[in-house]
């Protein structure tokens, strides 16, 4: 096999796992930005909105229009901080709590999928040169990734 090949196959397995999340996502009426969120929250629970910029490396003002349209949906509320009368808590309701567990045992399910049936010598062959791709791509790509 060539590198462009094998280029080849990386970037249609990162084409079919992206194209599967996105339907996967839509279904629950979600975005990729919306469900980034609601991870964050299952991670760290209820945060300020610029807690939540940060960590998802966007501006203040992208994460107002998240939360805005997830509080409309139905899967976070604003609540006032419980010390800080400037801040608001981003908190996910019963809805965003389940979709977020829903989402996590779904990544989990396919991970099962995909990797389960793999001899174990195979598996660790292929974690292995993963992590040799991703710190290769890494180190082309520079610091600010």
């Amino acid at each position: 096999m060539s590198v462009d090949e094998a280029l080849s196959r990386t970037l249609e397995l990162a084409v079919l796992v992206n194209e599967d999340m996105e339907r996967g996502l839509a279904a629950d009426g979600l975005t990729r930005s919306r469900a980034h969120l609601l991870w964050e929250l299952h991670q760290h629970g209820p945060v300020p909105q610029r807690t939540l910029a940060q960590a998802m490396g966007v501006s203040a003002r992208h994460v107002t229009g998240i939360v805005d349209a997830l509080v409309e949906t139905g899967f976070v509320t604003r609540e006032p901080h419980p010390t800080d009368r400037r801040a608001t808590l981003v908190t996910p309701t019963a809805h965003g709590r389940s979709t977020a567990a829903a989402l996590v045992r779904g990544r989990h399910e396919l991970a099962l999928a995909l990797f389960a049936h793999m001899p174990p010598e195979l598996f660790d062959a292929y974690v292995h040169a993963l992590d040799a791709v991703l710190a290769r791509f890494r180190e082309l790509a520079g610091p600010d990734r």
